[in-house]
């Protein structure tokens, strides 16, 4: 019913008044109407984003003119106090002039957290709110970063900005069933062609992308080590099944009403939600990609005009960018081919699409001239943290050209559409400030022909009576569906391979839909300026506007910040066995490396850490050795990262990408490099180390060039292992001890014929003797292997170097480590030895592996975690106070590229090395050693945790407070 005007409140305003999209007319909306958060159906006759006009009903002309009269002036006065109701309204609400019904465009963001992803994060943060309103971030993780390192690094860059209040969604452990159920929260860490019920899965897509350092996952992960140094840490951060995952984001943001979803990574998330979801397709209004390419020409490695006849150009002219990959599929771009199926989905769910493809931000790249304009213009911190992170990709950029060859990808794609979104009431044609638009009929390629083939390389059909999600017979994703970059049906003579998946294809026909796509950017309207585009100006402008600012960096949070480094004084203490850990930083080794560094140093002297990221964890998590290190005041250990990929699994052509064969047995999920890389949620509790994985490098070891700090770059592992035999005194040899993969200790082997002899003996963590198959091993996602152990499953070439090499091998197999695998009775004993930060911080983690194994599935395997602690005690303890039993046996391993066989030991009397068998232990007095050496004062925490950083960084010097 419409009001009477003693009816009239503000909050009736607010809530009726819309201004017309047509004109500046005031529209009176009905009470009843739908709000406008909520999408309306096409059939209830109501227009997205407008209400339907409220109709005064004509009054009977009994009443006479005169009440008529009146009752006019009464309207028009009505209509002239709505009007100057809703401008004050428009002012409060709007804060730029908008009226009511210029609410702000809601976006939620599915991002792969890459460099220039987070640019685009920070370009949306600092646009006015009262127009633009990033709602939500959700996180692609089957493309440039791991899960538990992005989800961090978002939420501290949200911290830095104040906007806590953004949700972040990542990772989730739904699956999808055989004949197509989709479960609820699929994690995306797959993409759908290879989703099965689990997060363990290949790299069929993935492995296009470098793995290591000069750009790949492990300078993304970290931002080149400058995250971990810029960007404050809030209290948000990654905590075991309470993580929002990306699809309970998605439901809860796009159900909200309205909004834009812009995709800037892989599609796997997006694609998952319109499966799931049709229901809520109609709340989307329009879709933003970037991705792609149609008509474009990659200009990268080209031959310069000047160049010699033995100039080969690599790239140049191809559709696509993937450089690793270009001899196989010269047609995709990285965001398109991490998940082709998902691509098609999203392009082809009748939403209103916008491609911002290779054709556009081909022709924005990152000159000269803008470098240096941004190198000139840095007055927030958000500027700061994008153009150190921007220096950095230029400085350890692998050629001398990075200026043609690094663009501003996913910002640009920011650009574009909140440009488009601003001007929408009057735009049918994607007009806007920064790119030339045109609409074509594009599709992306699943598979290549011919189609309806059964050749074992498309899960969709192969070896299926009903294809998966029904999808058609013969139709177009029903080809040979590309494996991997050295496919030989990709391959051909010429160099220039034939696959197209992931291509974004123009094509006439039903197969096409109309796309509005961004073909060029557009040039700087101020001739005299020296940037040559418009966005440049624009980007500059945005994150170097003082509105909605970063609060603070890492260090200028606290006003009396210092960073200390421990290093103990020995003295003239006689210092014991030398010790080198070999870990791949599983939870158990954290715990293995806590005890190592309790253990007096007049009898383990610990020379130096080495790394071997191809088992539980990926390589960033190297800064959680460094924070650990510093709690204890050891900033003296070297730390040394060893290769990436397993023996035999990197590209034979383009040595920075690989395979997953082996590591693909690791679940991405729950229990696996999730939670590994965060080390269960407790990494951040540990205290900021100084040190930290940086992608600093300098000529001297190799780099095209060096950085600021060459000084600061990480060592590799052999180096760290050539210092360590420099510090040698005459007569002494190392102990080694291994705490997964082998892959480290075997290119030693390997590398370093003539040191070998300087090793004294190898404590090997791992292996299993399954004594007749009565006792299965713990390569859980591997059914077909029932009798392997990770550690020697995870590069079964290396474990065969090392086990035929003429090395002291001591073997601590999981017979004997199960033997001590009681979470009960550990956690008892920590609860009664002495209350150190280590002992609680063991305590705490172990406690709440424990919780989680009885919780839920994903966590079943977390006793092999405190198996892996065995072999540091074992060594320490030199087998007194245990009363450890060796035993020689004649040990084989298994390494013939057979995944059902590779890894497992066996009793060989004729072809077997003598190994020594760790048989078993004293259960009692190594639940007793371990609680009373991380209980013992001696050698413990010089600063307990983080918390107890900031209260140094908070608190005057001269001040000195007593701990409570």
């Amino acid at each position: 019913m419409f009001p009477e005007s003693g009816d009239i409140s503000p909050n009736f305003i607010q809530n009726m008044a819309k201004k017309s999209s047509a004109s500046n007319e005031v529209v009176i909306a009905s009470p009843l109407s739908r709000p406008p958060e909520t999408a309306a159906s096409p059939a209830s006759g109501v227009n997205s984003g407008s209400f339907p006009v409220s109709t005064i009903p004509l009054f009977p002309s009994w009443r006479g003119d005169f009440w008529v009269a009146v009752q006019m002036e009464k309207m028009l006065f009505l209509r002239n106090l709505w009007v100057v109701m809703v401008l004050i309204i428009g002012v409060v609400l709007g804060g730029d002039g908008q009226s009511v019904e210029g609410r702000p465009h809601r976006i939620l963001l599915d991002t792969d957290v890459d460099t220039d992803d987070f640019f685009a994060i920070l370009y949306l943060l600092k646009l006015n709110r009262s127009e633009f309103d990033l709602q939500a971030i959700t996180i692609n993780t089957n493309a440039w970063t791991n899960a538990g390192h992005a989800v961090n690094q978002v939420y501290d860059l949200l911290y830095m900005m104040g906007r806590d209040d953004i949700p972040v969604g990542v990772g989730g452990e739904g699956g999808i069933r055989e004949d197509g159920t989709i479960l609820p929260n699929v994690g995306g860490y797959l993409p759908i062609i290879e989703q099965g019920l689990t997060t363990t899965g290949g790299c069929r897509y993935r492995q296009a992308i470098p793995k290591g350092r000069f750009g790949g996952i492990l300078d993304i992960d970290s931002n080149y080590g400058i995250r971990k140094a810029f960007l404050p840490q809030g209290s948000r951060k990654y905590h075991p099944l309470q993580q929002p995952t990306a699809q309970q984001v998605m439901i809860d943001t796009i159900s909200s009403g309205p909004i834009n979803v812009f995709v800037i990574g892989g599609h796997t998330n997006f694609a998952i939600f319109l499966m799931n979801n049709p229901h809520l397709k109609k709340n989307i209004k329009h879709i933003y990609v970037m991705g792609g390419g149609v008509r474009s020409k990659n200009p990268t490695g080209c031959c310069p005009k000047n160049a010699s006849s033995t100039c080969k150009p690599r790239q140049c002219g191809d559709p696509g960018n993937l450089f690793t990959g270009y001899t196989s599929n010269p047609y995709a771009e990285f965001n398109i081919f991490g998940d082709p199926f998902a691509a098609y989905l999203v392009l082809h769910s009748g939403i209103p699409l916008t491609l911002v493809p290779l054709d556009a931000t081909n022709t924005i790249p990152i000159d000269e001239e803008f470098f240096d304009a941004f190198d000139q213009n840095q007055k927030t911190y958000e500027a700061q943290y994008c153009f150190k992170s921007l220096k950095m990709t230029r400085d350890t950029w692998f050629d001398d050209q990075y200026y043609t060859s690094y663009f501003m990808w996913d910002s640009f794609t920011s650009g574009i559409a909140t440009s488009i979104m601003r001007h929408s009431q009057k735009n049918h044609h994607g007009e806007n400030e920064f790119a030339e638009m045109e609409y074509m009929n594009i599709t992306v390629v699943t598979s290549n022909k011919p189609y309806g083939i059964s050749d074992g390389s498309n899960p969709f059909f192969d070896g299926l009576k009903i294809p998966k999600f029904n999808l058609k017979k013969g139709g177009v994703h029903s080809g040979h569906v590309q494996k991997s970059l050295q496919d030989p049906f990709c391959l051909t003579e010429n160099g220039k391979g034939r696959c197209k998946d992931g291509y974004t294809k123009e094509v006439t026909g039903p197969e096409g839909v109309r796309v509005l796509v961004a073909t060029k950017a557009k040039p700087n309207q101020d001739a005299k300026s020296p940037l040559e585009r418009e966005f440049y100006k624009s980007f500059l402008d945005v994150l170097n506007s003082p509105e909605q600012s970063g609060r603070f960096n890492f260090t200028n949070q606290f006003p009396y910040f210092k960073e200390v480094f421990y290093k103990p004084d020995f003295g003239k203490k006689k210092l014991g066995k030398n010790v080198v850990f070999d870990m791949d930083m599983s939870a158990g080794d954290f715990l293995a490396l806590f005890f190592l560094l309790k253990v007096p140093v007049e009898v383990i002297n610990l020379k130096a850490i080495l790394v071997s990221p191809t088992g539980w964890a990926n390589a960033a998590t190297i800064d959680i050795i460094y924070d650990l290190l510093h709690m204890m005041g050891r900033d003296d250990i070297p730390v040394g990262l060893g290769d990436v990929y397993a023996m035999n699994q990197s590209d034979p052509i383009f040595s920075s990408v690989g395979d997953c064969k082996y590591v693909k047995a690791i679940p991405h999920g729950s229990g696996g490099f999730l939670d590994s890389d965060t080390l269960y949620g407790f990494a951040r509790h540990l205290p900021r180390s100084p040190r930290r994985y940086t992608a600093e490098n300098s000529v001297k070891f190799g780099a095209p060039r060096d950085t600021d700090h060459p000084e600061l770059r990480q060592p590799l592992a052999l180096e760290v292992w050539d210092s360590v035999l420099k510090t040698l005194d005459s007569g002494s040899k190392i102990t080694i001890l291994t705490n997964g993969p082998l892959t480290t200790l075997a290119n030693i082997i390997l590398s370093r014929k003539n040191t070998t002899s300087l090793i004294q003996d190898v404590y090997v963590v791992g292996g299993h003797i399954s004594h007749g198959g009565t006792m299965k091993g713990n390569v859980f996602s591997v059914p077909l292997n029932e009798h392997a152990e990770l550690n020697l499953y995870l590069d079964p070439f290396a474990a065969k170097t090392v086990f035929e090499s003429d090395l002291d091998i001591k073997l601590i197999p999981l017979r004997a480590q199960r033997r001590v695998s009681s979470f009960p009775k550990i956690i008892e004993r920590l609860c009664q030895t002495k209350k150190t930060p280590e002992a609680l911080f063991a305590r705490r983690l172990l406690s709440t592996l424990h919780h989680l194994q009885e919780k839920h599935h994903r966590y079943r395997h977390m006793h092999t975690f405190l198996g892996e602690i065995l072999g540091a005690v074992v060594l320490a303890d030199d087998h007194s106070f245990l009363n450890a039993t060796f035993k020689s046996k004649p040990i084989k391993l298994y390494a013939t590229g057979d995944e059902s066989m590779d890894g497992q030991l066996a009793i060989d009397e004729k072809q077997g090395k003598l190994v020594k068998l760790l048989r078993r232990v004293n259960p009692k007095a190594y639940y007793d050693l371990l609680a009373s050496r991380l209980g013992d004062k001696k050698q413990s925490a010089v600063i307990a945790s983080f918390e107890e950083q900031k209260r140094i960084w908070t608190t005057p010097p001269n001040r000195t407070e007593t701990s409570s």
